[in-house]
Formats: structure tokens, sequence, C-alpha cells
């Protein structure tokens, strides 16, 4: 079980993902510091949303070093401490230039160096949980079970962290600068740092290597595992069913605030509901669904996205405001689920990718898929902006925001047309290999 991975693994993974969770304390005072401080549209905020994650776009890059480079003989950890130092150096430059020095052109490099760092801390992670999962056990079926088990602890701790980070977000936006809020974290980043420094990656209990590949076998290992039908195909499907839909969240986030006039507390209590949602799903999955099949639950959670959004548009012409339904109260509990519902599939399809997993490159493989998903959502973003460039949407007039957000709809349920690219049993894929 998963408590065979050591008490270690779970108190560094459990803190690290946390802290990741709780990244979105300081993006909530980033949205308002670049709308109220520099004074950017919409399309711009969400085009600067999007640029600021390229760099989880190189995943695969910092996998496959993490794979095969040791650092004072050990490969993840180290990974782990340069990613939060990077964390931290960024916001808290942002947290203490002076005003004058502050552009968006100085603000995109920072986010951009803040991801980069995020983007590393979870390559390691990730492939700690993979390597966990790949530990000798008596049965296949209990190497599954603490798989899913520690993907299932990961998501509650980082659960938990967006939970509080959203939570203290919203009601610390109205009485702290956003730079009080970059300072506070980047605080926390050098704790996280500390913290690691402090564990040493032989007391986690992880398999052990027989040789050290180098950067071009480990290349040469990844290319061998892409090259598994049941893999390509997965990640494929999985990138394309986020990459298709062109998500309105800077537009969405204009409307609740200028255009409904909501309060920003409104906006962190609806990210609380999701984060709890996402929370009670972690649970649930572990609990329950584990057996379901991934394609016939991936596939479900696609179609719920999908209803979702058509609530939306019920939404923002009146219609649960009619029935005497607050706005605040739809923000807050359906605007919340429908933002962690995207990465409602994530859990599942990680599992399914951490049992499909060749020994050698979980970390390779890993940070592939997550790279995959981050230009998926990447392309989504830019997507969005054309689409509310297309329909006509401002900052002044959102008359055309349902038109957008069905044109949104009809993307969503494209992607169930080729589902039968997910992998529907995973045991008989690995008799076949």
């Amino acid at each position: 079980m998963v408590a065979s991975a050591g008490n270690p693994l779970r108190s560094l993974l459990g803190f690290g993902v946390w802290v990741q969770g709780f990244r979105c304390f300081p993006w909530m005072g980033v949205n308002f510091f670049l709308k109220d401080g520099l004074n950017v549209d919409p399309s711009t905020l969400q085009l600067l949303q999007n640029s600021a994650n390229l760099p989880m776009v190189g995943k695969p890059l910092y996998g496959i070093v993490s794979d095969a480079i040791y650092i004072g003989g050990q490969h993840r950890i180290p990974y782990i401490v340069i990613g939060a130092l990077v964390q931290a150096v960024s916001w808290l430059a942002i947290a203490l230039l002076p005003s004058s020095s502050i552009s968006v052109f100085t603000v995109t490099l920072l986010l951009l160096l803040s991801n980069l760092g995020a983007a590393i801390v979870e390559v390691a992670n990730d492939a700690l949980v993979a390597e966990a999962g790949k530990q000798p056990k008596s049965t296949n079926k209990s190497r599954s079970s603490s798989s899913g088990e520690l993907q299932s602890f990961v998501w509650t701790a980082a659960s938990v962290g967006g939970i509080l980070g959203n939570l203290i977000g919203g009601l610390s936006i109205d009485r702290f600068s956003p730079q009080t809020m970059f300072l506070g974290f980047g605080i926390i980043l050098i704790i996280q740092l500390l913290r690691t420094l402090a564990i040493r990656e032989s007391s986690l209990n992880l398999p052990k290597n027989s040789s050290n590949n180098g950067i071009r076998k480990q290349l040469s290992v990844l290319l061998v595992a892409l090259r598994k039908p049941e893999i390509a195909y997965a990640i494929a499907w999985f990138a394309a069913s986020h990459a298709v839909i062109p998500v309105l969240t800077g537009t969405m986030f204009f409307y609740q605030i200028e255009h409904l006039k909501l309060d920003s507390s409104v906006l962190g209590l609806s990210k609380v509901f999701g984060q709890v949602a996402m929370l009670l799903w972690s649970i649930i999955y572990n609990r329950q669904l584990k057996s379901v099949r991934p394609r016939k639950l991936i596939s479900a959670v696609q179609v719920t996205l999908a209803v979702f959004m058509l609530s939306d548009v019920l939404f923002v012409k009146g219609f649960y405001r009619e029935m005497g339904v607050p706005d605040s109260l739809y923000v807050v509990i359906f605007s919340g689920l429908l933002e962690v519902l995207f990465i409602f599939k994530v859990l599942p399809f990680s599992v399914l990718m951490a049992q499909l997993c060749p020994p050698g490159c979980e970390g390779s493989l890993m940070a592939f898929v997550m790279s995959a998903i981050a230009l998926a959502f990447i392309i989504s973003g830019y997507l969005g902006v054309a689409l509310v460039t297309y329909v006509g949407i401002s900052d002044q007039d959102f008359s055309a925001l349902p038109k957008g957000i069905l044109i949104q709809t009809a993307f969503t349920l494209l992607p169930l047309f080729w589902n039968s690219w997910i992998p529907d049993d995973v045991k008989v894929q690995k008799k076949k290999n």
C-alpha cells in the first residue's frame, strides 16, 4: 500500500503539492493587479494568463534531465529545490520592485520565470509518484491500488492548498495590495525550499535504478514508450480534448466584476467551492471510481463539462435571476464547479498513464503528459481570445457572450467522437506488451 512508500515521501509530496495548490493565492492578486494596476482589457488578460504557461510546455525536457542527471547522488529532490528557488525569486521580485519599473512586459517575464520553477517542481513530484507506484508488490492489483492511492493523496493535498489559497486570496484582495500577497507567497516558497533541503532521497524508499542513463539514452527510452499505441493515442486524445475548447476565463472574469459588479470575495468563494469539489472528487475517485473503465469515466466528465457550459448560457441570459437565484450564488456554485471540471479528467488519466508507463522513464513520460496538457490549455486560451474577437465581446459589451459559450459547448462535445483512443482495459494492454 502507499504506506510502503514511507512517511518522508508523503511529507515531501504533501507539503510540496500543497504549496503548488496554494499558487492560486498570488495568481488571484495577479488578475486584479493587471486589471486595475496596468489597465489591461479582457483579451489581453487572457492572452497574458495563457502565455505565462509557456514554460509548462518544456516539461519533457525537465523530465528527461531529472531522469538522466543526478545532482549529489539524487535526481528528484535537487530539482524540487531548484524549482522552489526560481519561483521564490520571481514572486519576491514582483513584490519588491518599485512601481515605476513595473510594466506588462516585466510582469510577464517574471510570471514566465515563476511557471518555469513550478513546472520543474511538478515534474519531480509526478516522477516521485510514478516511481513509488512501480515498487514491487505481491500482486498487480496491490500495485495498481498503491499508485491510485498516492495519486489521490497528492490530488487531495493540492486541493487543500487550493482551498486555502482561494479563501485567503478572496479575503485578502480587498485588504492588502497584490504586492503584499506576492511577498507572502514568496516567503512560503522559501519555507518549502528549506524543508526540502532537510530530506535525503535515500529515505524515500524508492526503487533502485541499476544505472544512470544519459540524456540521449533517456530520450530514446521516452520515444520507445511514446511509440506504444495505447500511450500515444491516449495522450493525443487527452490533449486534443482540452485544446479544441476555446476557454473564456478572462472574459468571464470581466463579466462578473465589471458587468455584474460582484465583489471580489464572491470570486474567491467560487474558487474555494471549486477546490472543495476537487477534494471531494479525489476522495470519491479513490473509494468508488478507481474500478470504472478510464474511457467511460473521462468521457462522462467531458459530457458534464458541456452541460455546465449550457447552464452558463442560461445564466448570462438572466434565466436563473428571473427564478430568484442571486448571481453571486450561481457564480459561487456553478462557476466554481465549471472551472475545476476542466481538470477533473487529469486524476484518472494520470493514474492510467502511471499504470501504462514502462519502468525507467517515469519522470520523462509523466512530464511529457503534463506538457501536452499545458500546451493544450495554452492553445485553448488562444482560441478563446480568437472566439471573443470573432463574436465581438468587449469589456463594455457582453451581448454576444451567450453565442460564444454555445460555440464553446459544441467544441467540448467534439472529442467524444474519437474517445475510442482512450485505453479501456489496462490489464489487457499490459498482457499485449
